[in-house]
């Protein structure tokens, strides 16, 4: 926990919002390779320890950080960290906070659109607390987004759920699979016409490693679906599968691996 943060959080929460932003842009670590993801996971739970009592404050402070509309938004970028750092937190306040579940699930939908893979990320960051917390209502909206969101809200579902952390339960694991299965049926299905727009390409890529996190964490039902994927003849679904092959979390599956290699070859 970042010591100078509880102050500025009260300060922002009595109305004074500019010392915790300015502090937590310049603690962003943006530019740069990796955005400080700590502090905006402890500004989550800074703010949720002030819920429900100073709920509609919190609620303020989180809408101000998530409102684009009065400046662009560029990729690795200070600003850019508030936003998500408003996402991360609004996953953490959700968690302990239940009334306010279902308007963060919808706004969680919405940021799983960007085009910004750091918000995009957040998103999943998000999710994930929100599995911990309640894994049921969690599931139930990832699933509907890989069987019936955008290519970046499949995208979201698949990779919150790819959390080896959460894998432990038999509850997400089997929800892990439905959404891997779900998703890789869905690129399969779609027409060549459609398949080098961009969202179609990052979601691509991010099937290039959750299958082999899923498959990890249960060997004989992930070899199943990658095998029942391999015989599919999928230029794209070969590429994924491939790519999970190459993933040391595999390695020790040497087994499952060769003979997948050979009906890819």
């Amino acid at each position: 926990m970042h010591d100078t943060l509880p102050s500025l959080v009260e300060k922002a929460l009595a109305g004074s919002r500019r010392p915790l932003e300015f502090y937590l842009r310049e603690n962003s670590r943006l530019p740069g390779p990796r955005a400080n993801l700590e502090l905006a996971q402890d500004l989550g739970h800074v703010l949720s320890a002030a819920l429900p009592q100073r709920a509609a404050h919190v609620h303020a402070l989180l809408d101000d950080f998530l409102d684009t509309s009065r400046r662009a938004i560029n990729s690795n970028t200070p600003d850019e960290f508030i936003v998500l750092s408003g996402i991360i937190a609004l996953g953490v306040c959700a968690s302990v906070y239940p009334a306010w579940r279902l308007e963060t699930f919808d706004t969680l939908d919405r940021y799983a659109n960007s085009g910004l893979w750091r918000i995009r990320e957040g998103v999943a960051l998000a999710y994930q607390e929100l599995l911990s917390a309640d894994a049921s209502v969690a599931i139930e909206r990832l699933l509907a987004l890989a069987t019936r969101g955008s290519y970046l809200q499949q995208r979201a579902a698949i990779a919150s759920l790819a959390e080896p952390r959460l894998l432990f339960s038999p509850k997400v694991l089997d929800a892990a699979l439905a959404a891997q299965r779900a998703v890789l049926e869905r690129v399969h299905a779609e027409p060549a016409s459609v398949r080098r727009q961009e969202d179609f390409r990052i979601l691509r890529r991010t099937l290039g490693y959750t299958v082999s996190i899923v498959t990890a964490a249960s060997p004989d039902a992930g070899f199943t679906m990658m095998r029942d994927c391999a015989l599919w003849d999928d230029d794209d679904i070969r590429w994924v599968l491939r790519e999970n092959l190459r993933k040391k979390r595999l390695a020790k599956f040497t087994q499952d691996t060769e003979s997948l290699l050979r009906l890819l070859a």
